[in-house]
């Protein structure tokens, strides 16, 4: 359900016969833009109430919830608050003035951390995020995103720093939604699935009929 509903208002979009390009450089059939769900309350609500059943229900135990910033700092603070936990966000970069702080909020040595990410992709944020909680005394439990690319990369990388990952919605399950709601067609499916194993060095593609 979530995922079509993401599907819906575009903040998964999918263009297999005319790809994106990622910061990152990477050529991809597919976009992610999560900010978009912000603007539909009810699904916005939605995704929060998700968000908290996942964290009470396999991390029990956290103190606090933690967003990577930028893009995940609305939803894990929706989260935290459903909960009433208390919330704080990890800079990717230092604030370049004051205190220069890399982690915003107040973290207390020895409390467990939940980490919000608004999506996984590489892995490479939120292991960067987790290291920078672990320097400040913190016990990151448990990862937690909206969507997971299941990119090999990231999987090894978040086993490799010894964090776990649940996400609400992952490539796999959204390939499955976007066929069966006709958001895509079966020869769009061998592309999509084609491009997770290697998106770094995946090539569309773009050869036309005259």
């Amino acid at each position: 359900m979530l995922a079509e509903k993401l599907l819906q208002v575009s903040a998964i979009k999918l263009q297999p016969d005319n790809p994106f390009v990622w910061g990152s450089g990477w050529n991809a059939p597919i976009y992610i833009e999560n900010p978009r769900l912000l603007s539909y309350p009810d699904l916005r609500n939605l995704i929060k109430i998700e968000m908290s059943k996942v964290i009470v229900e396999n991390f029990p135990d956290a103190d606090v919830i933690a967003s990577v910033s930028t893009g995940a700092i609305p939803i894990g603070a929706l989260a935290a608050d459903a909960i009433g936990l208390p919330f704080l966000y990890v800079r990717s970069t230092p604030k370049d003035h004051g205190l220069e702080n890399m982690i915003e909020g107040n973290l207390k040595p020895g409390q467990k951390v939940v980490l919000v990410d608004d999506l996984i992709s590489t892995g490479a944020s939120s292991v960067k995020a987790s290291e920078e909680l672990r320097l400040a005394g913190g016990e990151v439990i448990g990862l937690t995103a909206i969507f997971n690319f299941e990119f090999p990369m990231a999987v090894k990388r978040l086993r490799d720093a010894d964090i776990p990952l649940i996400s609400l919605v992952n490539y796999s399950s959204m390939l499955d939604v976007a066929l069966d709601t006709e958001y895509i067609c079966k020869s769009d499916l061998h592309t999509l699935q084609e491009w997770r194993e290697d998106p770094a060095n995946w090539i569309p593609n773009l050869d036309t009929e005259l």
